[in-house]
């Protein structure tokens, strides 16, 4: 795992993040051809939440073509898929914010600190 990946695993794991069970480095089978299993290996997903979290670091500038065929079949499979770029952990609680957005379907309007009022009392949690 890379260093983001670790970061945000952390505060993922063992339910911490609202109460959802994530699972990292999991293979999301979208076709099986004479047995064999077609798969992508994804960076986290939350069945509960049909959620796949991609971490994107400077590889991905040169792999766009490849990125946005890989979200159009798991989105075919009725899977949401949100996309981090590493540039963002600069901020884990942006991220944090940027996921429990996704998950929940609202805009971040940023209070005068400039975090989400709604997420103050989950930081503790993770």
């Amino acid at each position: 795992m890379t260093v983001e990946e670790k970061l945000l695993w952390e505060r993922l794991r063992n339910r911490k993040f609202h109460d959802l069970k994530f699972l990292r480095q999991h293979p999301i089978v979208y076709e099986i051809i004479n047995n064999e299993p077609l798969y992508f290996i994804v960076d986290f997903y939350c069945a509960e939440k049909r959620l796949v979290i991609e971490i994107d670091g400077k590889i991905h500038d040169f792999h766009k073509t490849y990125d946005k065929d890989r979200c159009e079949i798991l989105t075919k499979c009725e899977l949401n898929v949100l996309r981090i770029k590493n540039s963002e952990f600069a901020d884990i609680y942006a991220v944090m914010e940027k996921i429990y957005g996704f998950i929940y379907g609202y805009s971040l309007t940023p209070t005068p600190c400039g975090r989400h009022p709604s997420l103050r009392v989950e930081r503790g949690r993770g």
